[in-house]
């Protein structure tokens, strides 16, 4: 086994043509879960124009690519999955049965540890890797929309009467209502950018956009246009008025749901609702088996899910001073975090509390 460390901007052709394949493939070898766009050579290099410290590992077995491995490195060794804090899925995309030593990949990489939080299940090199297991939420329509929608009638059928009721008066309120799967305007894209700064600061959230990497990342896969993986802005319009979209990632069989957000002028229809479902019919009709809905639990979520995925959060480290003091850092954070996220009891109260700082930060 050959490992061999690149930049973004040093990887082959050929090298990013074989990571494709690994992905387009994966489905027919089992691991469907290594088709989603987040592990995709198209945001890995979008990364790399935004951020410092991005490489690529290329493991090669006899010649060839075995793997591609993805990561940002600090110039101490401390090493997180791409994009850490925005990517909803992480990990190594690699042939079938591919399997090697972790700490041989971290030593390569000159990391003495690799932090994720999205790391995708059957990832057989960090099996031994300190982490907690986390549900992803995600909508199948592999068999197409009206099955999905059969399915969440069967399943929720006060839920899906009540919101195609709402999609209807949306309608008859405004004119008409229209549904932009693949909306090309940039003015859209920064009014979602606007809506969701706003949902963070109510929510007493930080805003993701206020970090200018983040913003210039989006930008930049907005304008990614390939056939195997690329930005998608979805777009409901309430007669010429946007009041919901969605900006994702998409990849031939995967569409990652990333940025919703609505105009909270027009709560009362629960437009972000009827975004996903148009989004769900219009995924189908373009040959995606399923929308990964993204690691944690929110009531939207689990009214419009088929099922649930799998993701890990924790560390992978190899013996070294750097790695015991990040880890000693970090691991209290993200335990205290993590426990009042899992626990209702807790959750609810620090969500309103939240939520009060949200509205004097605001002014209301």
């Amino acid at each position: 086994m050959d490992i061999e460390v690149y930049r973004p901007g040093e990887l082959t052709a050929a090298d990013r043509a074989a990571w494709t394949a690994l992905q387009s493939k994966a489905h027919l070898e089992g691991a469907a879960e290594l088709a989603n766009p987040f592990l995709s050579p198209e945001f890995a290099l979008a990364v790399g124009r935004c951020r410092r410290g991005v490489r690529i590992a290329v493991v090669r077995e006899d010649g060839e690519p075995a793997a591609f491995f993805p990561y940002q490195r600090t110039l101490a060794g401390v090493g997180r999955a791409i994009g850490l804090g925005v990517s909803d899925c992480q990990g190594l995309v690699h042939r079938p049965g591919f399997d090697c030593d972790p700490v041989e990949l971290l030593d390569a990489c000159g990391l003495a540890v690799w932090e994720f939080d999205h790391l995708v299940h059957g990832q057989r090199p960090f099996a031994g890797a300190r982490a907690a297991h986390f549900a992803s939420p995600v909508i199948d329509v592999d068999r197409g929309y009206e099955a999905y929608l059969a399915e969440l009638r069967a399943r929720s059928p006060k839920f899906t009467r009540t919101t195609l009721a709402k999609e209807r008066r949306l309608g008859r309120a405004a004119g008409g209502t229209r549904y932009v799967h693949d909306e090309r305007d940039p003015a859209a894209l920064h009014t979602l950018m606007e809506w969701k700064s706003a949902q963070y600061r109510r929510t007493g959230r930080s805003d993701r956009f206020a970090q200018p990497w983040i913003t210039r990342l989006v930008e930049q896969l907005f304008h990614t246009r390939s056939p195997s993986a690329g930005g998608i802005l979805s777009v409901l319009y309430a007669g010429d008025r946007p009041v919901a979209a969605h900006f994702g990632l998409r990849s031939e069989r995967v569409l990652a749901c990333w940025f919703p957000a609505y105009d909270p002028a027009f709560a009362k229809y629960s437009p972000g609702l009827v975004l996903h479902l148009r989004m769900a019919r219009a995924a189908a009709a373009d040959g995606i088996a399923h929308l990964d809905l993204g690691r944690g639990r929110k009531e939207y979520k689990d009214s419009l899910k088929t099922r649930d995925l799998s993701v890990s959060e924790g560390w992978v480290t190899r013996r070294h001073p750097v790695a015991s003091v990040h880890r000693a850092r970090r691991a209290p954070v993200r335990a205290l975090r993590n426990a009042v996220v899992t626990r209702p009891e807790l959750f609810g109260p620090a969500d309103k509390l939240l939520k009060r700082i949200g509205k004097i930060r605001s002014g209301k």
